[in-house]
């Protein structure tokens, strides 16, 4: 008896399991549905293999500078070197970790910061509202990037995380104003209504029932909050407004530029990480498709209509 109680006890679990993989799998299907958003998803997956396994794939280390300088590249150095005897390719896939890890956390962190204040902001009004968009509009009419190069010469010399840290902690109104018009169409709608009967605290409003019907909303402004992070990185680097002895594309591009690599011909060091910064950046926008496509409930229905009119045409 207790054999067959273990046995069919094992043969549940397999089954849970089994039906959780499917799940999970069955997210990133929408992946996989029309050319741009798998072009998106293999892109950006190679790129985060790149990240996560590059001190295994680059063959050596990106700041030792013990080769011959100024090499174009060869079967030992892919990419060449550079004029102290870097190798370029080791470089640039050290860099993809920096820029996927400087890119998703501030656009992680800054669509946190637009959500917390959109949404309270748009739910409480009042002196709630006024507050919050008082700040929301300073942040919203000051330039961007003055803002950070001030910041940034204050600084003098940040690493790369530093630089996503300012850039989430400065751009983050644009989002908090599209979510707080989100949340204020969404509060006069009859579920709230019988949220706010039923006894339910406005903070639990706010995560149960606002935050995840902005779903698309907030996903869309992760992937160009990243995007417009992956950039701001890569141009202040660029600048020289960040530590230039950091790996990450903009340095690369930084010591390119100051070497005259593109005035002497030599592409190999100032192409890859300019391709690698449009490449990330292009399947941020083509993987949003899909992103849509998971979270808009209207296009999961168009899909299904779709679908059922192929039946009965065939039929």
């Amino acid at each position: 008896m207790k054999t067959e109680l273990s046995t069919s006890s094992d043969y549940n679990k397999k089954t849970i399991r089994s039906n959780t993989l499917w799940r999970i799998l069955a997210v990133f299907k929408p992946f996989f549905t029309n050319v741009k958003s798998t072009t998106g998803f293999v892109i950006f997956i190679i790129f985060l293999i790149t990240a996560v396994f590059a001190p295994w794939i680059a063959p050596y280390s990106p700041s030792a500078a013990i080769y011959q300088p100024n090499l174009a590249p060869t079967a030992d150095h892919w990419l060449g070197t550079t004029n102290i005897g870097q190798d370029i390719y080791s470089q640039f896939i050290f860099s993809a970790r920096t820029t996927m890890v400087v890119g998703f956390g501030a656009g992680i962190l800054t669509t946190i910061i637009g959500l917390l204040v959109g949404v309270v902001s748009g739910y409480r009004g009042g002196w709630t509202d006024s507050i919050l968009g008082f700040f929301t509009n300073l942040f919203l009419v000051m330039p961007g990037l003055a803002l950070l190069i001030v910041i940034q010469a204050y600084l003098k010399a940040s690493s790369p995380l530093v630089t996503g840290l300012i850039i989430a902690l400065t751009g983050w109104a644009w989002g908090a104003r599209v979510f707080r018009s989100q949340t204020m169409t969404l509060a006069n709608r009859d579920f709230i209504s019988a949220a706010k009967m039923s006894g339910m605290s406005s903070f639990r409003i706010m995560v149960t029932q606002i935050c995840p019907n902005m779903m698309s909303i907030i996903a869309g402004n992760i992937m160009f909050a990243t995007l417009g992070a992956i950039l701001a990185e890569a141009g202040l680097a660029f600048l020289g407004f960040q530590d230039i002895n950091s790996i990450s594309w903009g340095t690369m591009l930084y010591w390119a530029s100051n070497n005259s690599a593109m005035l002497r011909g030599v592409w190999w060091w100032f192409i890859p990480p300019g391709l690698g910064i449009g490449l990330v950046g292009l399947s941020l926008v083509l993987m949003n498709f899909a992103v849509d496509q998971i979270t808009n409930p209207r296009l999961k229905r168009q899909k299904r209509r779709r679908k059922h009119g192929r039946k009965a045409a065939r039929a």
